[in-house]
């Protein structure tokens, strides 16, 4: 019996301080087949050797008396497209985020609509939508109203937040991908309590459920994780999903029930293990951004650097293991997970999951180019400038290289901020810059990659609000750019630190740092200061 996908009930975990003690619940006797126990009209069911749910009727919730409603409405504005909306989200969509089941998904909906929770039936369609022109058929006909279909969205979400279910978990996480709301924080740290009410921070691997939703739980609690860690990225605010409260285990092959073959329609199976493959190292990324965050940008950590004689050096010693983690990750990428690796004339997703991936550099290095100060050695303020110009070279370049194949398959809600944060750095790169020379470079990348933001964003909507968020951060910069004094920028304290540097050629060890800076030199040169000092 499934856990949190009934269509008559919901549940909600017992944690281990609930006024339900577990021991408690676990002297009652369980049905067999169902492990459910019922007393005084309030029904328990044992998952798993510690883990216990209360269940209740969604009958009793006012708002359940407007779903079918909500459900009519949602497929009226749709209507007579709804099946050629699902089957686009399933070709585009589904293969780079994997968070729905899709055999269970087509079944209930060759059924009936009405098998569905509004928001999650809503925000299927509102994500489709994206690609209507890429149908030939819906293509000539009108589109249907977004607006309509996203107030629906989020009104019904809040009606179902009381008797949530996976579905809406799965519904929340995708209206988040289409549309960027004010409440983007607030949301996700509401779908975040959800996702503990069902269970989703913790291990399921030996529940009483069935193994797809065993799976089908994986693939969500990560995607919860990931909103959840993007979303602090993105807002400035501490993540609420920590290491020590997540037992959830990282995703095998195993996750994904059907095999390519089953889920492949004209010839696009390769696209979809492409797709997951995508998501898998996704995930693995957050997690490294995770670390950067915790890492770096905590409160804790935060009043530690600011404490510390050498806020430099302790960055530094923060950031290195995290750096070779980075660099291993993108070393070790499998080649279909290259920029190159699809065939002209096929969408890929791989876009996405490169832009995080320099978005989780820039953060790291945006981080030790604000820790540099007059107590910072004049040695390793070049060192890490130079692997910051590295790093934003990486990332332009990078931006060169995308196709309408990438920019016309899935992006991530979070590239929108990340393709805005390669300016971002740019701009602090020119404020934070030690000589004039140095001012001019910056400028001009970031005129330029101001300039191709801003005449590509019609070729897709992402890449207009990512233009317009860049120009709030840095647009009063460059227009005030030509009456900045050079010796007078952000960081007055470097030009007496460069100053102070050793001029002439570097030697041999020196060459190695500077290698590891533009990512040719050794594991360790770019902390070699560092390391010998400790």
């Amino acid at each position: 019996m499934t856990g949190s996908l009934q269509t008559y009930q919901y549940a909600k975990y017992i944690g281990a301080t609930d006024e339900h003690d577990v021991s408690l619940l676990d002297l009652r006797l369980y049905d067999d087949d169902l492990s459910e126990t019922t007393a005084e009209n309030v029904a328990f069911r044992k998952v798993g050797y510690y883990e216990f749910f209360r269940q209740y009727a969604d009958k009793e919730s006012p708002s359940y008396i407007h779903e079918r409603e909500d459900l009519d409405t949602i497929q009226e504005i749709v209507h007579p497209n709804g099946d050629a909306l699902v089957k686009l989200y399933f070709r585009v969509v589904h293969p780079a985020f994997p968070i729905l089941h899709k055999r269970v998904f087509l079944e209930k909906y060759a059924r009936s609509y009405r098998e569905f929770s509004p928001p999650l039936l809503a925000a299927v369609y509102i994500l489709a939508l994206n690609w209507w022109s890429f149908d030939p058929a819906l293509a000539r006909l009108p589109r249907p109203d977004v607006n309509k279909l996203q107030t629906l969205a989020f009104r019904s979400l809040q009606e179902v937040a009381s008797r949530a279910k996976l579905s809406t978990v799965q519904a929340g996480i995708l209206l988040l991908q289409r549309s960027t709301p004010d409440s983007t924080w607030q949301l996700t740290s509401q779908l975040v309590a959800i996702g503990q009410d069902l269970g989703l921070h913790l291990d399921c691997t030996h529940w009483r459920i069935p193994t797809w939703e065993r799976a089908l739980r994986k693939r969500l609690a990560w995607a919860l994780f990931m909103q959840d860690t993007w979303s602090a990225l993105i807002y400035g605010r501490p993540p609420h999903i920590t290491p020590h409260n997540w037992a959830v285990q990282p995703i095998v092959p195993e996750d994904y029930p059907e095999s390519p073959e089953d889920e492949a329609e004209d010839d696009e199976g390769g696209e979809v293990e492409k797709g997951r493959l995508t998501y898998t190292a996704m995930i693995q990324l957050t997690k490294m951004l995770s670390e950067v965050l915790d890492s770096l940008y905590s409160q804790k950590a935060e009043l530690e650097i600011r404490q510390s004689f050498d806020s430099t050096k302790t960055v530094l010693e923060r950031a290195k293991p995290i750096q070779l983690k980075l660099r291993a990750f993108f070393a070790d990428m499998p080649d279909s997970l290259r920029m190159d690796s699809s065939p002209s004339g096929k969408l890929t997703a791989v876009g996405y999951l490169h832009l995080a991936y320099f978005a989780t550099e820039i953060t790291l290095h945006r981080r030790v180019i604000r820790s540099i100060s007059a107590q910072t050695d004049p040695y390793m303020v070049q060192i890490c400038r130079s692997a910051a110009k590295a790093r934003l070279i990486s990332a332009l370049e990078y931006f060169n290289r995308l196709k309408p194949e990438h920019l016309q398959s899935f992006w991530y809600f979070a590239s929108k901020f990340n393709f805005a944060l390669i300016g971002t750095f740019a701009g602090l790169c020119f404020m934070s810059a030690s000589s004039p020379e140095e001012a001019e470079f910056y400028q001009l990348r970031l005129q330029e990659y101001r300039w191709v933001l801003r005449i590509s964003r019609k070729s897709s909507e992402f890449l207009e609000i990512a233009s317009g968020i860049l120009e709030s951060a840095v647009g009063v910069l460059l227009r005030n750019a030509d009456s900045l004094d050079s010796k007078k920028l952000a960081f007055p304290m470097l030009q007496q630190s460069v100053d102070d540097a050793p001029q002439g050629p570097m030697e041999d060890d020196e060459a190695d740092m500077e290698g590891y800076a533009t990512g040719t030199g050794t594991d360790d040169a770019y902390y070699e200061d560092v390391r010998m000092e400790s």
